[in-house]
């Protein structure tokens, strides 16, 4: 057989990466009629966020706390009930889920006529890319703009071994087949934290070591607190202010030395601290793109970089690194494509999701921020272990929390920790972006909601805030 000859095709926008910020922009350009490809390494599109991040990760979540509240549940105890499963079976049922996703993702572009390319970009110049498939073979697409929406993977530090079996990252966590007895989680953000209640949650003797001194230092102490609370009340041993000396993978385990002088061992160890951009594949140097040391790139308003034909979304610009976000900076940075200029930015108060176990999720500001910018504000509270609808499930851990404005009475933060508060936290969400007089906390209290209900914790919260004035 010859040597396949490279083809050069023409387009107007070439897309690199499919996860949520380059399916965002894809689908936003195809729409308005621009000649679309995207350009995707992997043998499936979705990115990060379908394979080996958001989906996979929350759909572990998702069976562990199902178990724990099977365990905990009256109506399951006894004799003859089966009160276990193994990482392998619950990694099996995530599966399932990415495969139903990556089948709806790949509908998306075939509906909208993009042209799905699998192999690695990379810049020849501004207006040209070479893709390399896996066969190495390669073709050139002639292009007008691009966007860069390659996404991140885990932060590899040098000096640990990251090919040694018992050595993990949140990615290759997911190809994890022994069931362990004990588990190391360097890094208590937030990947490190909904892991620990994830092992925990199967019964896994779990040390998370934090280099701050508490947990998610960003969100409003309270929910910090009580985070912090449910982790050590369900057993899981958390080490502040610890940084590590040297980590080392054994036949049998892992030992981990902290500068302080403590030494840790376990059967395995997660390594879940910070992310760096997948940006090394692209050859920016062909056109002077400059990432910075965590392999990101600066943009500005309209998610252009700094050439004026190529954009930038998602992890691979930094903040907020959220599936959430970057598909709608995806969104927008196509219609600065289209127009010139967006006229339209992602919303100031991007909502917080971490699935720990319990759940948390936030919007607006902290009681930190207000009482630091000398805003009059007051608290209103719902205990979850009041509302019937807890009750009924037996989620009774958990509480929601409104931070409101004493004189105007608009909503200034939403926090919320227990289960399903990512979706709760939206009602509140809503009323808080309300222009011209909308945003009064008195909407909770003059409006009818379900009995019973989750979402009920608003008029509670409400009137318990109202009482305090």
């Amino acid at each position: 057989m010859g040597k396949k000859v490279a083809t050069e095709t023409n387009f107007d926008v070439v897309v690199i990466g499919t996860g949520p910020g380059g399916e965002g922009a894809a689908m936003q350009l195809a729409k308005n009629g621009k000649k679309v490809a995207v350009v995707e390494r992997h043998q499936s599109i979705g990115g990060g966020c379908t394979h080996w991040g958001t989906i996979p990760s929350k759909a572990l979540r998702h069976a562990v706390s199902r178990l724990i509240e099977y365990n905990n549940n009256p109506l399951f105890t006894g004799t003859g009930w089966q009160s276990g499963m193994t990482f392998s079976q619950i990694l099996h049922y995530a599966s399932g889920v990415i495969r139903k996703q990556v089948k709806l993702r790949s509908s998306f572009y075939q509906r909208n006529d993009v042209t799905v390319i699998h192999g690695s970009a990379s810049f020849v110049d501004a207006n040209r890319i070479k893709v390399t498939k896996n066969d190495g073979s390669f073709d050139y697409l002639n292009v007008e703009q691009v966007v860069i929406a390659t996404g991140s993977r885990p932060y590899h530090p040098g000096d640990i071994d990251f090919k040694h079996p018992r050595i993990y990252d949140s990615d290759t966590v997911l190809s994890l087949d022994k069931d362990p007895k004990n588990i190391l989680i360097y890094g208590a953000g937030v990947i490190g934290s909904e892991y620990a209640s994830i092992f925990r949650g199967m019964g896994v003797k779990v040390d998370l070591i934090n280099q701050r001194d508490r947990l998610l230092s960003f969100l409003d102490a309270e929910i910090s607190d009580a985070l912090s609370y449910h982790l050590r009340n369900n057993g899981v041993v958390i080490r502040h202010n610890e940084e590590y000396e040297s980590i080392t993978g054994h036949d049998d385990g892992v030992t981990l030395k902290t500068k302080s002088g403590k030494i840790m061992k376990a059967d395995c160890l997660l390594f879940a601290n910070g992310r760096s951009g997948n940006i090394e594949a692209l050859n920016c140097d062909a056109v002077g793109l400059k990432p910075n040391h965590r392999g990101q790139l600066e943009v500005d308003q309209n998610y252009r970089t700094g050439v004026d034909n190529i954009y930038a979304v998602g992890d691979i610009i930094g903040y907020p690194s959220l599936a959430s976000a970057a598909y709608d900076q995806g969104r927008i940075c196509a219609t600065a494509i289209l127009n010139g200029r967006c006229d339209e930015e992602l919303i100031s108060d991007i909502p917080t999701g971490i699935y720990t176990i319990p759940e948390i999720s936030s919007v607006g500001k902290t009681e930190e921020e207000l009482t630091a910018a000398k805003v009059p504000y007051e608290v209103g509270r719902a205990q979850f272990k009041h509302l019937a609808r807890a009750q009924i499930s037996g989620n009774n851990v958990g509480c929601l929390k409104l931070l409101f404005h004493r004189d105007t009475r608009e909503l200034l933060g939403l926090h919320c920790f227990g289960e399903r508060a990512s979706e709760i936290i939206h009602i509140g969400q809503a009323i808080m972006e309300q222009k011209n007089g909308g945003n009064s906390i008195d909407y909770f209290v003059n409006t009818t909601f379900n009995y019973p209900t989750m979402a009920e914790a608003y008029r509670v919260a409400a009137l318990n805030g109202i009482n305090r004035l």
